[in-house]
């Protein structure tokens, strides 16, 4: 089969479209012919292997695993002697390393959103997934509170946005003027062109303020919360010590300060992505695809996605 391997850190430039053995498949994983895969913010990392806490999880001089990206949506080719949610002939997404190939197996698959296509499914599990925890469990967004997404243009910010509003919310989203449209036709309520407006000195305050952007201070974003909000910082933050910085500045706050901020990576499970199908069928949450390339060229794509300028998903056509 063919695959996209990484085999060193370094610029996408070096990954390689190369003849790979197909994937085993143990008794609780499904074997997938991947059809569609979609890159997030953690897949660059890894390839880069920067910050240096990625390599710490992959490999210190180089990965273990060669694979590249997680995010993906295909056919079900054979199942494992213990699966029963999924069969031969299913169309399914999910989480599994390898996804830029024609064929991956893992666990974490389900039936996908019968009114989406592949490369929408795609776009959906990792980036889906961090939305819909840090706004339910996180931020614990009700009906009614007032919700702001920094960084709501990008893969993570397009569902933050959808997300919140299936769940009650009143939503300013910040971003880049060319994305002030499309973040409107998502559903927010409010939009903030950042680079013609200070959002954190308009006197206004929020319930919850989710952080993807990561291009303002702690200090900054607290001063926007109503004296109960939350802040919620999604992902590792910018730079080589980005990940302990936002950590770091987290695990002061909270112990000694005693204010309610949270900073997290998403987990990825069957019962939060069976919820994102319904979202999904039901009309709430549709993916926002910026570009799609051919497997082929994946480097580009990965090119594309470090200028973190990408409207929404980039997604890879696999079949």
């Amino acid at each position: 089969m063919k695959a996209i391997i990484q085999e060193r850190y370094g610029s996408p430039d070096l990954l390689k479209l190369a003849d790979v053995e197909m994937p085993a498949v143990e008794d609780d994983q499904v074997l997938v012919r991947v059809r569609a895969a979609s890159l997030n913010s953690g897949d660059w990392r890894r390839v880069r292997g920067s910050p240096f806490l990625v390599r710490a999880a992959n490999g210190w001089r180089k990965p273990q695993a060669t694979g590249v990206a997680t995010d993906a949506a295909g056919e079900v080719e054979a199942v494992g002697k213990d699966v029963t949610h999924v069969k031969p002939g299913d169309r399914v997404y999910g989480v599994r390393l390898g996804a830029c190939g024609e064929y991956v197996s893992g666990k974490n698959f389900v039936p996908m959103p019968a009114n989406l296509t592949f490369e929408q499914a795609a776009a959906i599990p990792v980036a889906g997934s961090t939305a819909l925890q840090a706004v339910r469990d996180k931020a614990g967004v009700q009906p009614g509170q007032r919700v702001l997404v920094n960084g709501a243009g990008g893969g993570v910010g397009t569902f933050l946005v959808q997300i919140a509003k299936a769940f009650g919310a009143e939503v300013t989203a910040v971003s880049r003027t060319e994305n002030l449209e499309m973040l409107r036709s998502i559903g927010a309520d409010h939009v903030v062109d950042y680079t013609r407006e200070d959002f954190t000195k308009t006197g206004q305050r929020f319930n919850a303020v989710i952080d993807v952007g990561g291009n303002r201070s702690i200090g900054d974003l607290r001063r926007i919360l109503t004296p109960d909000g939350k802040l919620v910082l999604v992902g590792v933050g910018k730079g080589p010590l980005g990940p302990l910085l936002r950590l770091g500045n987290g695990a002061i706050r909270m112990r000694l300060l005693k204010q309610p901020l949270i900073v997290f990576i998403a987990s990825i499970s069957h019962d939060d992505l069976r919820l994102l199908n319904e979202l999904a069928e039901s009309g709430k949450l549709t993916p926002v695809i910026d570009r799609t390339y051919p497997l082929a060229e994946t480097t580009a794509a990965f090119h594309h996605l470090e200028t973190t300028h990408a409207r929404g998903k980039i997604v890879i056509n696999v079949a």
